[in-house]
């Protein structure tokens, strides 16, 4: 019905508009008119895609983005009607879909005229940082997000990728003889000895201090179900399919390490010798350096916000 009612005030909002565009380049359509296209199809189309029904994005932001440009290029002592659509159309389409490289392109694909390209670049950039500080998501996402699904936000940076492995490892790595009685460990765990009890998983070493293995609790309890008390080895319960990190590795993959094996632990060696241990990294350390990465950031924040005062404060 509201449709109806706003095509019946201004027919120019019906349709999907390519003829209202053309006009609108062409300096056509001028006083009045422009104000009933901007305000008719604004209200027209908000009304349409706020019901749930699909619908077109690009030509109702060309339809309104000329209109806006045309009606203020009454007050612009520059250019004609056509040239300020136009340049409207462009900003209205970058700074809504929050792509104006994008727009910038297609206006000069559509003119082929690169003596717009100066002005162009001024009205798309401008569109899109007021998009950028007043919206938090894209018209092409926000139909997306409100239906339940999470979309990213534009230029994030994953701070898993800024810290490196041996940055926040632990570099005390627990370490047990591969010889070591099963019994034994299983009763050093069970006394909460501070050597064996600060990890769920303990690295296995031979006797030149070489990394052979792990072995975490659970490997020790189903080991003693299975044989019960007897003269195990932790090298016979532990694994020896090990999965290593590096210390020159970021978080980011050794975190898809431990996804991809499903395992919470990693033994962190040398990449000039792979059974040197240089420490352990589990999942406490990956929470550890994403913390600290956000950490350092907001001290960045609280530094810059310091600054920018102390500069008022002697500037006043």
């Amino acid at each position: 019905m509201c449709v109806g009612i706003g095509g019946l005030i201004e027919p120019s909002v019906l349709g999907v508009g390519y003829e209202t565009i053309y006009r609108l380049l062409r300096g056509d359509i001028v006083g009045p008119a422009l104000l009933g296209i901007l305000l008719g199809k604004s209200l027209v189309w908000s009304i349409a895609l706020g019901s749930g029904t699909s619908g077109g994005v690009l030509a109702p932001l060309l339809m309104m983005g000329g209109a806006l440009g045309a009606a203020l290029a009454q007050l612009i002592p520059l250019g004609d009607s056509g040239l300020w659509a136009l340049i409207g159309m462009a900003a209205m389409m970058g700074g809504t879909m929050r792509s104006p490289l994008t727009a910038m392109i297609f206006t000069l694909e559509l003119t082929q005229d690169l003596n717009l390209l100066p002005d162009l670049l001024v009205g798309c950039i401008a569109a899109h940082g007021v998009t950028v500080l007043l919206l938090r998501r894209s018209i092409l996402t926000e139909k997306v997000a409100r239906r339940g699904f999470h979309v990213m936000r534009e230029y994030s940076v994953d701070p898993l990728t800024l810290v490196r492995v041996g940055e926040v490892m632990d570099k005390d790595a627990v370490i047990v003889r591969a010889n070591m009685p099963l019994i034994e460990l299983s009763d050093r765990i069970a006394r909460h000895e501070p050597e064996v009890s600060r990890h769920q998983g303990l690295l296995i070493a031979d006797e030149n201090g070489h990394l052979t293995g792990i072995i975490t609790r659970g490997d020790i309890v189903h080991a003693l179900e299975q044989n019960g008390h007897n003269d195990g080895t932790v090298a016979m319960a532990g694994s020896r399919d090990l999965v290593v990190t590096f210390p020159d590795e970021v978080l980011h993959e050794a975190a898809i390490k431990m996804l991809r094996n499903n395992i919470g632990r990693l033994p962190v060696v040398s990449r000039a010798d792979a059974r040197r241990i240089v420490g352990y990294f589990g999942r406490s350390n990956l929470m550890a350096g994403h913390l600290r990465q956000l950490e350092e950031e907001h001290l960045r924040e609280r530094r810059f916000l310091r600054r920018r005062l102390k500069e008022s404060n002697l500037l006043a």
